[in-house]
C-alpha cells in the first residue's frame, strides 16, 4: 500500500495565522461538512481541510490503502503547506469526523510534537466492525453510493434536522451521491482494518473527544474511550447531535476548537472524572449512554453530580470493594423503596462478582430489615433482571 493524493480545500484565515487542519466523514466533501464551521474560525488560523480520495475536490482514486496510508498523505499534504509557510516541520493544529478523527489519531501517533491540539469529533480507536466495512464496500461496488443515502439520511443527522436545514442536509447528501463508487469503497476497506485502541496511552498530545448523544455509527462510548485512554483527554458530549457535528452544530464545534467556554445554557456536557470510569464499568455502557442520552438542559447538572459524587467520590474509595459497596447499594434501594435503581444494581452486583445466590442471601436479609412487602417486590424485580439476562 502507498500513501494517496490527498487534495487540500481552504476554507479561510491567513498563512500569518497558526495552521488548522480539517478532516472529513466517509461520503462528505470538506467543504459541505466544514464550511459553516470553518466560518468561525478564519479569525483565528488559516484553515486548511482535505477531501478523501474520490471525494469533493480529490478526483484522484488510487490503489488500496489504509488509515495510516491517509495519515501519511495528510502530513505529506501539510508538510508542504508549511514549507510554503516558512515553517517547515511546523506544528499545526488538528480536528476530524469520523474517518477524519481516525486519520487524527494515527497523526496524533505518527508526528508526536508536531500536533499542538486535536479535536476529534464523531469517531473512534477502531469504528464498526471489519465485516460490516467489508460488506458496505461490495454494496457500493454493486451498486453505487446512491445505495447509502436513506442509511446515511438515518445516521448523519439527529432526528428532524434534514427539515430544519434542509439545505445543509442536501447538500452533504449530494455530496455522497457524487462521491466514486470505488473510492468510498477503499475508505470502509481502510477502517476494516483500523484499530489503535491498544496504542492511546502513547499520545500525549492534548485531546478533545466530542461525542454526539444521538449518533449511531460512533456512540459516546468510543469517544470516552478516547478521552480517558490518551494522556491528557477531555470528553464533550453534544446533546441532540448525531454523526455530522460540524455541520449540524457548526457554532459549538467552532467553539470547542477555539478552546472557547460554552455558554452558561450549552447543552453540552464534559466529563473527564473518575466516577465516570466507575459508573460505566459497574452499569455498563448502555445504560450509562443511555442516561447520558437522555439528559435535559432540567436534569443534565444531576446527571453530572451522580456521576462525581456518587461514582467518584464514594464509589472510587478504598475503604470498601466494589462487591461490598454493590451489597449496601442493593441493600438501601429494598428499603427505599426504588425499584428502577434496585434493577440497575442487581445487574451492578453480578458484574461485581456477586452470584446469584449471594444475590438471594441479600435480598433474604433485607425481608428481617426492610420488611417482607418491600423484600417480596424485591425478588420479584430481581428476577425479571435475571430473566432478561438469560434471553440477552
Amino acid at each position: 500500500m502507498t500513501a494517496p493524493d490527498i487534495s487540500a480545500v481552504r476554507l479561510g484565515g491567513s498563512p500569518s495565522l497558526p495552521l488548522l487542519v480539517l478532516g472529513p466523514s466517509l461520503g462528505t466533501s470538506a467543504r459541505a461538512l466544514w464550511s459553516r464551521c470553518a466560518a468561525q474560525l478564519g479569525d483565528r488560523f488559516e484553515v486548511l481541510a482535505w477531501d478523501l480520495p474520490g471525494h469533493g475536490s480529490n478526483t484522484e482514486v488510487s490503489e488500496p490503502f489504509s488509515i495510516a496510508d491517509l495519515a501519511a498523505g495528510v502530513r505529506t499534504l501539510v508538510d508542504d503547506v508549511l514549507t510554503d509557510r516558512g515553517e517547515p516541520g511546523g506544528s499545526f493544529s488538528y480536528a476530524g469526523d469520523s474517518v477524519g478523527g481516525a486519520v487524527g489519531l494515527q497523526l496524533l501517533l505518527n508526528l508526536p510534537g508536531r500536533v499542538e491540539h486535536a479535536v476529534l469529533v464523531c469517531t473512534g480507536a477502531v469504528i464498526g466492525t471489519p465485516e460490516s466495512w467489508r460488506e458496505r464496500a461490495a454494496l457500493v461496488r454493486a451498486s453505487g453510493t446512491a445505495a447509502m443515502v436513506e442509511r446515511a439520511t438515518r445516521t448523519w443527522f439527529a432526528p428532524g434536522f434534514p427539515h430544519l436545514e434542509p439545505a445543509v442536509a442536501t447538500e452533504l447528501l449530494q455530496s455522497l451521491r457524487d462521491a466514486d463508487d470505488e473510492g468510498y469503497a477503499q475508505v470502509c476497506e481502510a477502517l476494516a482494518g483500523f484499530d489503535v485502541r491498544h496504542r492511546l496511552a502513547d499520545i500525549r498530545t492534548p485531546v478533545m473527544a466530542v461525542a454526539g448523544s444521538v449518533d449511531p455509527a460512533t456512540p459516546v462510548a468510543g469517544l470516552e474511550e478516547i478521552a480517558s485512554g490518551v494522556r491528557n483527554g477531555r470528553l464533550v458530549v453534544l446533546d441532540d447531535v448525531a454523526h455530522l457535528a460540524p455541520a449540524e452544530v457548526p457554532d459549538r464545534i467552532a467553539r470547542i476548537i477555539r478552546d472557547d467556554p460554552e455558554p452558561a445554557n450549552s447543552v453540552a456536557t464534559q466529563t473527564r472524572s473518575p466516577g465516570m470510569t466507575v459508573r460505566r464499568e459497574v452499569l455498563g455502557d448502555e445504560y450509562v449512554d443511555s442516561a447520558i442520552a437522555r439528559a435535559t438542559e432540567l436534569t443534565r447538572d444531576f446527571q453530572d453530580f451522580v456521576t462525581k459524587h456518587a461514582w467518584g467520590a464514594v464509589w472510587t474509595r478504598p475503604g470498601l470493594d466494589r462487591r461490598s459497596r454493590s451489597i449496601v447499594a442493593l441493600t438501601a434501594s429494598v428499603a427505599g423503596g426504588h425499584e428502577r435503581e434496585l434493577a440497575v444494581h442487581v445487574r451492578g452486583a453480578l458484574t461485581n462478582g456477586l452470584t446469584r445466590g449471594e444475590l438471594s442471601e441479600v435480598l433474604l436479609q433485607t425481608a428481617v430489615y426492610c420488611g417482607v412487602p418491600a423484600a417480596q417486590s424485591a425478588f420479584r424485580v430481581a428476577q425479571q433482571v435475571l430473566d432478561d439476562i438469560d434471553q440477552e
